[in-house]
């Protein structure tokens, strides 16, 4: 296999986390667009009924998480492998970020699988009535939105990378910066939407775009050019 193979290049092994990395960004992209679809924050019968009628793409998105989800874990090995010799203790913890944002995300869909179960199982509705089961997908649904922000604040693995990518000279500086840059505005906005809820919008406008900016950059990157390759020193001649 690539990571067992001694003498992988760096630039193939940066290829490789490109390659994953696409796969996370497509899959999540589409699990977070199902879920802007369906949920609609205040409004639980219109939540509830826009799950019901997407009920095979909330699956759909559902499973697609899950998956992106491992697939990081596979990132996080590789860049690992790529970066350990610019600082051990700073690739473990990128490994150990990336670990527990996935721990918290996974254990989050539940609250999707749950507002999903409720909405399509009339059991559900006997219990509770048509109002309350309605009022408990929302819940479900509110906590899966909260619980992806905690997520959120664990991104300290682009921060990490970042870090990591400056001090090994295998990232420009501007790339460096600019994920240093996108995971503190990611930790603020997370904040700011448990601190003072009013200003959600705000923050999502405010710091949305170096955010994708940042991730967007990173991918194209390693696709496009893996990572910078230590220039060899050239020795003059050797006087006495």
């Amino acid at each position: 296999m690539l990571l067992d193979t001694p003498t992988a290049s760096p630039v193939r092994l940066a290829k490789v986390a490109g390659l994953l990395y696409l796969v996370i960004a497509v899959f999540g992209a589409f699990a977070q667009f199902v879920r802007v679809k369906v949920y609609v924050p205040g409004n639980a019968a219109t939540t509830s009924t826009n799950i019901v009628a997407n009920a095979p793409l909330v699956r759909t998105s559902f499973v697609a998480d899950l998956v992106q989800a491992l697939v990081w874990l596979v990132l996080a090995v590789v860049l690992h492998r790529l970066f350990a010799h610019a600082g051990r203790s700073i690739a473990r913890a990128l490994v150990v970020f990336v670990s527990v944002s996935v721990a918290i995300a996974s254990l989050n869909m539940l609250n999707q699988l749950g507002a999903l179960l409720v909405a399509t199982n009339d059991s559900y509705v006997t219990a509770f009535g048509v109002n309350g089961s309605h009022a408990l997908v929302l819940l479900f649904m509110d906590l899966q939105h909260y619980g992806y922000l905690i997520a959120q604040l664990s991104w300290l693995w682009l921060f990490a990378l970042g870090l990591l990518g400056y001090r090994s000279g295998m990232f420009p500086n501007w790339l460096s910066f600019l994920l240093m840059f996108a995971t503190v505005c990611y930790v603020i906005d997370a904040l700011t939407r448990f601190l003072a809820p009013s200003f959600a919008d705000t923050s999502a406008a405010v710091f949305l775009l170096p955010e994708i900016i940042g991730e967007v950059a990173l991918l194209g990157y390693l696709l496009i050019r893996g990572v910078r390759q230590p220039q060899p020193t050239v020795s003059g001649p050797t006087t006495i």
